[in-house]
């Protein structure tokens, strides 16, 4: 279950949830931004290629009107994604345990601005637990 916590300048949101799946299959899944849209209601749509700087434009059902410009900050297969913007950081985790997987979805929102536009961003909870259900559910019925 997602959990938020909030300060004046930042709100961060993490998730956690186990799945029965290698982390090279689920990075598979992650690293393939064209095909969210066929797995999660909470995507869209993603442009652009999930690597190391590459741009991406991201359409959320948060916000439908809304296209995200981000770069892909940190990339290293199979473990760890961070993308962003200069308001955000998405970081994505694979700690692989035994058999399973442990997937961590953490986001930062934050900075000197922030209060005056945070009352105007929707909780992240249920689409985080959306998102982390649904990686769960594909990555399970694709395992390799």
């Amino acid at each position: 279950m997602a959990t938020t916590k909030r300060s004046f300048f930042s709100r961060e949101t993490e998730v956690r949830i186990d799945i029965a799946a290698s982390a090279e299959h689920i990075w598979s899944i992650l690293t393939n931004g064209a095909a969210y849209p066929e797995w999660t209601s909470t995507v869209l749509s993603i442009e652009g290629s999930i690597v190391q700087g590459g741009r991406l434009v991201l359409r959320s059902s948060l916000d439908p009107k809304r296209r995200f410009q981000l770069t892909v900050k940190e990339f290293q297969p199979p473990t760890r994604l961070v993308w962003g913007d200069p308001m955000g950081r998405r970081t994505y985790e694979l700690k692989p345990i035994g058999a399973k997987t442990t997937f961590i979805m953490h986001e930062r929102i934050g900075g000197p601005l922030f209060p005056l536009f945070a009352r105007m961003i929707p909780s992240f909870d249920e689409s985080f637990d959306r998102f982390a259900q649904d990686l769960k559910r594909k990555s399970e019925t694709t395992s390799r």
